[in-house]
């Protein structure tokens, strides 16, 4: 049996979402990824934790105080669009191995009435597709209860096939 994957989210003094701490090791595949992403966007549906369409990098480092055996966050890098969000190409230099877009229920839109109060998510494993390793991809509706509306998992997908996808690569772009 492999070593669990823990995740324990952190906030900042205003209890939105700065990230979350990972314990054990890194999820291994899209459907690790898109479990941690499920998590994240249950995170988001509580109100005020994210407050408007936020961007997440996967990272290595940890921070020096951190209890457990964590081997690196998803921090929050600001929001998506805006004066504070990243610049194109931002992550250029050092690819991070997934990049995340959180939106809050207010941003979200539900497939049916019910899904109402569901925050939604995108994640992006980014390959390197002249080397034959294509662009991995999830996307995840759930409400804070833990219901989960939606749930995908793709590889080879085209980051301009999603504007999620498309926001997250442009990035990456050099």
């Amino acid at each position: 049996m492999s070593t669990p994957i823990e995740i324990s989210p952190f906030h900042r003094s205003d209890y939105s979402l700065a990230g979350l701490l990972l314990h054990g090791r890194w999820p291994e595949s899209v459907r690790e990824w898109a479990q941690l992403l499920v998590l994240a966007v249950r995170i988001a549906a509580v109100p005020g934790t994210v407050p408007t369409t936020e961007v997440f990098r996967a990272r290595d480092d940890v921070p020096l105080q951190a209890a457990g055996n964590p081997v690196g966050l998803v921090s929050c890098e600001g929001p998506a669009i805006g004066a504070d969000a990243p610049a194109p190409g931002s992550f250029a230099e050092a690819a991070p191995p997934a990049l995340l877009v959180l939106h809050p229920p207010s941003q979200t839109t539900p497939d049916l009435p019910e899904d109402e109060g569901a925050a939604s998510g995108c994640l992006l494993l980014p390959g390197i597709p002249q080397l034959g390793l294509d662009h991995r991809a999830a996307w995840v509706h759930a409400d804070a209860s833990g219901y989960v509306s939606r749930m995908v998992r793709a590889t080879g997908v085209d980051p301009m096939s999603d504007p999620d996808l498309a926001v997250l690569a442009s990035l990456l772009a050099a």
